[in-house]
């Protein structure tokens, strides 16, 4: 067993290119598994990691990718399903191959990316129950050494949090109707979130333990969306929609391309992203706030080039 080779399913997303980006720097090689090569190639250009395209719902190319691995990390998730079933399929059954091959490959150390208030005991949304299972699945494999994280919303240039509402403001005709406005955010820096992963590697007290990881300061949503329409120069009259007007906007903005808001969104605010306490003492981070980073990337010096990328990721919705 190489005891710096890293293999990382979910590797090629967005937490996935700061995790890799921080693991080649503290030594690590890294193994990344991806469907698509091709889609995953801003990973490819990282000295220090390869590239393998995998069929990772396949057990026994699984066990055949993780032997002689030092640890495996699993960043899988989606937000929205395509198809009714894929939240199980990746949430919950993707996580119970994974500990299957890890055992099979002789691997024992495995970090698993949950959700923050997937351990709630009834998790309103069939997103948050999802994770709430594969979590409960991986820490139950008390033969492995396990550790799992629950992020807040995450931020940073390549997210999909404030680029997306920079997108939808842009595209408002004025007035922009703002379901769930009361639901309340730490967003934490990708960056943390990564460098939580990397010290969590080296820190045998991190096993069998899950962390919640927030930013220094709670957003509501009406708070957010108004400080990103200030980043932008984009002047919209923000109109809180109350729960009624709320699940109704979700149900129809799920049928349109990209799927901006579903009712399972609107179900996975019914509970605070919010932390019991603050970041885990034991990564010695402080975590990052929005100020520090989002300005860089939605401010006023970035606003032509980012009005750009926001017409293209529109077109490309």
């Amino acid at each position: 067993m190489n005891k710096q080779q890293i293999c990382i399913i979910g590797g090629s997303g967005f937490v996935g290119l700061h995790l890799c980006a921080r693991l080649v720097k503290q030594g690590y090689r890294v193994r990344v598994l991806t469907r698509d090569a091709e889609a995953a190639k801003a990973v490819r250009v990282l000295p220090g990691v390869e590239l393998r395209q995998a069929d990772v719902h396949d057990p026994a190319v699984l066990e055949a990718q993780f032997r002689d691995q030092a640890a495996v990390i699993n960043l899988a998730g989606i937000l929205n399903e395509r198809r009714k079933g894929d939240f199980e399929t990746v949430h919950v059954e993707l996580p119970r191959r994974i500990v299957a091959a890890c055992r099979a490959a002789g691997v024992r150390r495995l970090l698993h990316m949950s959700a923050l208030k997937a351990d709630l005991p009834e998790p309103p949304s069939r997103y948050l129950r999802s994770k709430g299972e594969g979590e409960r699945l991986v820490l139950a494999a008390q033969d492995l050494d396990v550790t799992v994280f629950r992020p807040s919303v995450i931020f940073g240039p390549e997210d999909d949090f404030f680029n997306r509402f920079a997108r939808l403001l842009m595209l408002a005709p004025g007035v922009f109707p703002l379901a769930c406005a009361e639901a309340r955010f730490a967003p934490v820096y990708v960056v943390d979130v990564a460098e939580a992963y990397v010290r969590a590697l080296r820190l045998k007290e991190t096993i069998g333990q899950g962390y919640e990881l927030c930013g220094p300061k709670a957003w509501t949503l009406h708070e957010i969306v108004a400080y990103v329409a200030r980043l932008t120069g984009h002047k919209r009259l923000i109109i809180d929609l109350g729960p009624r007007l709320s699940w109704l906007q979700a149900r129809l903005m799920e049928v349109l391309p990209g799927k901006p808001f579903t009712r399972d969104n609107y179900l996975s605010t019914r509970c605070n992203s919010l932390c019991k306490s603050r970041f885990p003492e034991i990564f010695g981070i402080t975590p990052t706030p929005v100020e520090a980073v989002v300005p860089a990337y939605l401010g006023p010096r970035e606003h032509n080039h980012h009005l750009s990328r926001l017409r293209q990721w529109a077109r490309r919705d």
